[in-house]
């Protein structure tokens, strides 16, 4: 693709690695049918080849971003599907990133809007904070819900309140210690779904893992990452940064993580400081040592016959997967998970469409609902075409999703990775051993 930088513009770093990534597009179109939304409208705007078009025309120009490049911009569920499917490379996510720093920076949205985004920004990433919101949403839920737009269908999508979190004490590793590794606590799982880490947990253990939970890690940025707040996503990872170099001094073999959003920001960190002298090597570090939890657990060997008599798994007991996008296209994983899985004991369903997002992406569910919500009944109709006994993902926000429009129980894979190796029965599973 040809550009038309000014050289002042091109001294600009962030210009310079817009231009780069532009110039590398060749308009072929191959990314068009790997996209979510445009596969959803036909709309050529509302895909990659449309929102690169916009991206380059926003940069050259340096005027404020027009009504309609942030409007297809905010479609993007930054799935990344598209670069698997470009074969010139197109770095598209990075240059995403670029676009909608920019529209944040110049762009006043409407006050219900900005409201909204700023709502999520300042609450997501804090788990007190979030706790806190949801208590209060609960209280007032039969007023809120009535509000008009996403106000209400926001408050409407609060849960109910999780389980018992996990508490305080970390177990020891049976046996002696083959590993020590740090546990990434996050922010938004912990209070939606605390049992994931309670899983993660005693599977590690069980493995030979001594498991830590570095305290004042938090978010890992993403978040703000897909508000276009890049300064805020840095200065999270920053905190992470600090927090588990200290860590890692004492030892540390791996850096786990159970949410495959998370996972993909925490493994970007090395790109995301590349020119920042202060913490080049400290992200390079971190993002080398970072690992999905099915990447520890491959690694360990998910060992057979750990399961105590009258706890087997019932006979034919059947996943239906769905692959997080985080898993799939950001670090190219997908497939892991499933072979765990059926290595466990668990038969797999294929999906149709398994490539597809399901529409979650963060908070795009709450900010782009139509497309969300279109995207989710696409993936519910793909679940009910096969016979199945339980869904299962690899991030909460697919998990937290499906829950909310499928017919049967939605589980992290990790929750029944432990279960076949001699942990509880995930909540809400039910198998003829159940009466």
């Amino acid at each position: 693709m040809r550009t038309d930088f000014t050289l002042v513009q091109l001294a600009d770093p962030e210009v310079a690695e817009a231009n780069r990534i532009l110039r590398s597009c060749i308009h072929c179109g191959m990314c068009l049918a790997t996209c979510p939304t445009y596969v959803v409208n036909g709309d050529e705007r509302d895909s990659p080849r449309g929102r690169i078009y916009f991206i380059k025309n926003m940069l050259e120009s340096g005027a404020a971003p027009s009504p309609s490049s942030v409007r297809h911009l905010d479609r993007c569920l930054g799935c990344l599907a598209c670069e698997t499917a470009c074969p010139a490379g197109v770095d598209y996510g990075r240059l995403l990133e670029r676009g909608r720093a920019r529209v944040a920076a110049d762009q006043r949205r409407p006050l219900v809007e900005r409201l909204l985004r700023r709502l999520l920004g300042r609450v997501l990433p804090y788990p007190a904070r979030l706790r806190a919101l949801f208590r209060l949403v609960r209280l007032g839920r039969p007023v809120l819900a009535r509000l008009p737009g996403r106000l209400g269908r926001a408050a409407a999508l609060v849960p109910p309140p999780p389980a018992s979190p996990v508490g305080a004490g970390v177990p020891r590793a049976e046996g002696t210690p083959v590993r020590r590794v740090l546990l990434l606590e996050g922010c938004v799982q912990q209070n939606l779904r605390p049992a994931i880490h309670g899983a993660s947990v005693r599977l590690l253990t069980r493995l030979g893992c001594e498991v830590v939970v570095p305290e004042g890690a938090g978010c890992c940025g993403a978040i703000s990452q897909h508000l276009g707040e890049a300064d805020r996503a840095k200065a999270f990872a920053r905190k992470n940064l600090d927090c588990w170099m200290a860590a890692i001094e004492e030892g540390c073999d791996a850096i786990v993580i159970n949410a495959a959003g998370c996972g993909t920001m925490v493994k970007d960190y090395a790109a995301l400081f590349q020119d920042d002298p202060a913490y080049r090597e400290k992200a390079a570090r971190v993002a080398s040592l970072a690992q999905d939890i099915s990447e520890i657990v491959e690694a360990l060997g998910m060992p057979p016959g750990r399961v105590p008599p009258g706890k087997a798994l019932p006979s034919g007991f059947t996943v239906a997967y769905q692959s997080a996008c985080g898993l799939h296209y950001g670090q190219k994983i997908g497939g892991l998970p499933p072979m765990l899985l059926e290595r466990a004991g668990f038969q797999i369903a294929a999906l149709a469409e398994p490539e597809l997002c399901c529409g979650s992406a963060g908070p795009y569910s709450l900010l782009q609902p139509a497309f969300a919500e279109a995207l989710r009944e696409r993936k519910l109709r793909a679940i009910e075409g096969v016979t199945a006994d339980v869904v299962a993902t690899g991030n909460i926000g697919c998990l937290d999703w499906l829950s909310r429009g499928s017919a049967l129980p939605v589980v992290h894979v990790v929750e029944l990775l432990d279960w076949a190796s001699g942990g509880p029965q995930p909540a809400g599973i039910r198998t003829l051993s159940d009466g």
